[in-house]
């Protein structure tokens, strides 16, 4: 596809931009630098190259790179279309490629689409940004290096996302649980408030029916109960109760139900014994790994919330800033204003919605503990809320507890990308030093009003970060290789 004696020689020196249409079974590469746009006057005149999504394929995409320059030179742009992308992108890593990524883009109305002209207009936009400096007012188009994940992040990501998909099965089979119950032996959870406890199935399992319930003796009922729960005054009631159940009657429609709650009472404990299974190895992982400690050492964050953290961000280096790192995790403040008339403040719509709820888990058991968080948030809410004379309440507490989730963020951001620093300056072979960990009594200094920067300045070990909303993380850091522990200390 590319007339070699009309695009060679080109520059040996002179970088190369290349985008890449992903496909399912095919991609398309459009190539482009100065050069090329000198010699074809437009960049959708530029070259393009299809290869298959196969070793062969991206053996001869190499090749083809290689014709126009050499490897370090070359700047490879994919949108992120589901996992199509990952087999060639994790390739590319491999030879150490500069490889980008940028959301799907649309595509505008009416304009003739091609594979070549989709590429060819990815080449272009990372030409814009990376050769040109242009400047993009859509974030969606920003691109953004590739990093790949940590080993911890590698391994959790898939743990964490079989975790997602078990809990769900799990919910499925407990709200059937609960509906079979409420037709069958309605009167069930007055004895057992969840009907879906590990007692109450083992006797919905023996005992399926009210029928069954009413007639069996008091000893084998007694032999279904665990260290003594429910008591035999229960079991009395449970008997009475279902002597005078108002549960269906019909055996046709019984029969289906029994067997139909037998099944699901099997499934639901194969599901529960992969999740305890799974949880154990996602705890090891964690416990283990740099990043898991670091995450641990802060109060709210538990063993769960701090891997689905770390299977979420992936690698800390792929986030510029913690503005960033809060807009992914979709607790970034959007801002509508015109004039004097109208200024309104709320929360993205973007971002994971998975981390939406574990940030706001973590926030919640944070301010219910004797922490700086909860002491923050006591001091944000005659602040930030309004105060009903009616019901001597304030109102709009998700003001303050939003405060408190973005101040969380930012230390998180502040403390693992500190130690991404760390790692990348350390010379190879050195054996790396102990994670820098969170510490409460240095957070109350901090807030006590001894500020520290995060930012490290030439000639200092002094480190700052501001945040648009004027909070600022700080921290004190100790050259590399030199003695003494660094500390972090969130705002």
């Amino acid at each position: 596809m590319v007339n070699r004696s009309k695009d060679l020689p080109m520059l040996p020196e002179e970088p190369i931009y290349i985008g890449v249409d992903i496909g399912k079974f095919k991609h398309v590469a459009g190539f482009l630098s100065k050069t090329l746009l000198e010699r074809h006057k437009h960049f959708e005149h530029c070259p393009a190259f299809i290869f298959d999504q196969s070793r062969e394929g991206f053996r001869a995409f190499l090749e083809r790179i290689q014709a126009y320059g050499p490897l370090e030179h070359c700047f490879i742009l994919m949108e992120q279309t589901g996992h199509y992308h990952r087999p060639l992108q994790h390739y590319l890593l491999e030879f150490d490629l500069s490889v980008y990524v940028i959301h799907v883009q649309s595509r505008e109305l009416g304009m003739l689409k091609t594979d070549k002209r989709d590429a060819l207009g990815l080449a272009n936009q990372l030409y814009n940004q990376l050769a040109l400096g242009v400047q993009v007012t859509n974030k969606l188009q920003v691109v953004r290096r590739a990093i790949p994940p940590s080993e911890a992040a590698a391994q959790l990501k898939g743990l964490m996302r079989h975790r997602y998909e078990l809990v769900n099965e799990a919910t499925q089979r407990k709200n059937k649980l609960t509906a079979i119950c409420d037709e069958l032996f309605p009167e069930f959870t007055q004895v057992f408030k969840n009907p879906n406890l590990t007692t109450a199935l083992d006797l919905r399992e023996r005992f399926p029916t009210p029928q069954a319930v009413a007639t069996a003796s008091l000893i084998a009922l007694r032999e279904v109960r665990k260290r003594n729960c429910p008591s035999e005054a229960h079991l009395v009631s449970l008997q009475q109760l279902a002597a005078q159940s108002i549960g269906v009657k019909d055996v046709a429609r019984q029969r289906g139900l029994v067997s139909e709650q037998a099944l699901l009472i099997k499934e639901l404990r194969l599901l529960q014994d992969h999740l305890e299974q799974l949880e154990g190895e996602i705890c090891q992982i964690v416990e283990q790994c740099r990043e898991g400690k670091i995450l641990l050492s802060i109060p709210p964050i538990s063993l769960l919330a701090a891997a689905t953290i770390l299977a979420t961000i992936g690698h800390i280096g792929n986030f510029e800033s913690a503005g960033h790192l809060k807009s992914y995790f979709g607790w970034a403040p959007q801002r509508a204003q015109t004039g004097v008339t109208f200024d309104r403040t709320r929360l993205t719509s973007g971002g994971s919605r998975e981390m939406k709820k574990v940030m706001y888990l973590v926030a919640w058991n944070a301010i219910s503990r004797e922490t700086e968080w909860a002491k923050l948030y006591k001091r944000l809410v005659p602040r930030l809320c309004s105060y009903d004379e009616r019901t001597q309440t304030y109102k709009g507490k998700g003001k303050a507890l939003g405060h408190v989730i973005g101040r969380l963020i930012t230390l998180i951001y502040a403390l693992l990308r500190q130690d991404y620093e760390t790692l990348s300056h350390l010379t190879p072979g050195k054996e790396p030093p102990e994670p820098v960990l969170y510490d409460p009594e240095l957070h109350k200094h901090h807030r006590a009003g001894h500020y520290r920067p995060i930012r490290q300045e030439h000639g200092s070990n002094r480190m700052v970060q501001v945040e648009p909303q004027g909070n600022v993380i700080e921290t004190n850091v100790q050259p590399l290789g030199a003695g003494g522990s660094s500390s972090i200390l969130g705002a």
